[in-house]
């Protein structure tokens, strides 16, 4: 009976969501930590997550300290077979989904682990605040590199190789602690949330900053703003609509329902 009952409220908030993606025409996605988990991505932030067992390396210290950046690489390295094995998750496919069907016309997100566009939203309609794990860039003169490439030179000489263009270091194209947020990715995404009518947070615990901020943003510009997360935000109280599950399921069941 319970789990019955947990099926109907799921339902009905599903109902609720597609009524509000039905009346938006230019609606923006902002995605967190949460909807990667159900594909298996472990958690950084929360407690018990990796960043609580393993102190993230520091930009500055990255760029400093050749020690600090071989470390960088081993964890990488070590994390690869998760990067490469893990899916798109019924969450992201419901996205993929939405942007068929001109609802949605950006996703911000949070994750850098490209499962977005795996499962088929255009990179040019994604905005990733924190970068992408899945390729390197020199940071000197953003020189593209592969993560396969890096690894072949790390295992046969110890290190991670210098910008073959400009001699530079070499780094993941993520935002590590300390590092300047992207401010291309930053104005496309103030550009987004200012012309959006509907802002969905799917996943994110809303307590990042500055990516956090958008939401608000969004809402302040006069767009109705949902947070769908498993844990409640700060943000909960200026939403329109609040639903506490599980991301992949509900949003799916939503796009059913339009």
């Amino acid at each position: 009976m319970h789990e019955a009952l947990n099926t109907q409220t799921m339902t009905d908030q599903a109902v609720a969501l597609a009524g509000l993606l039905r009346q938006a025409r230019r609606a923006v996605v902002f995605t967190g930590a949460g909807i990667s988990t159900e594909s298996g991505i472990p958690d950084f932030r929360s407690p018990g997550g990796i960043w609580t067992r393993m102190m993230p390396i520091d930009f500055a210290d990255y760029v400093a300290d050749p020690a600090a950046r071989k470390e960088s690489w081993r964890r990488r390295f070590e994390m690869e077979e998760t990067w490469t094995s893990v899916k798109p998750n019924e969450g992201h496919i419901a996205v993929a989904e939405l942007m068929r069907r001109g609802i949605v016309g950006h996703v911000i997100t949070q994750n850098i682990d490209a499962l977005h566009q795996a499962a088929g939203v255009p990179a040019n309609q994604m905005i990733e605040l924190h970068g992408n794990t899945s390729y390197a860039k020199c940071l000197d003169c953003e020189r593209r590199m592969e993560i396969a490439d890096i690894r072949a030179h790390f295992e046969a000489y110890d290190d991670a190789p210098a910008c073959p263009n400009c001699g530079g270091i070499i780094k993941t194209a993520t935002i590590s602690f300390g590092q300047a947020m992207p401010e291309g990715e930053m104005e496309r995404a103030e550009a987004a949330v200012a012309a959006c009518d509907l802002c969905l947070v799917a996943g994110s615990s809303l307590q990042v900053y500055p990516a956090a901020s958008f939401p608000l943003k969004a809402k302040r510009k006069g767009a109705a703003l949902v947070i769908l997360n498993r844990e409640a935000t700060p943000q909960d109280p200026y939403a329109d609509l609040v639903i506490h599950d599980e991301i992949g399921p509900v949003l799916s069941s939503a796009v059913k329902h339009l």
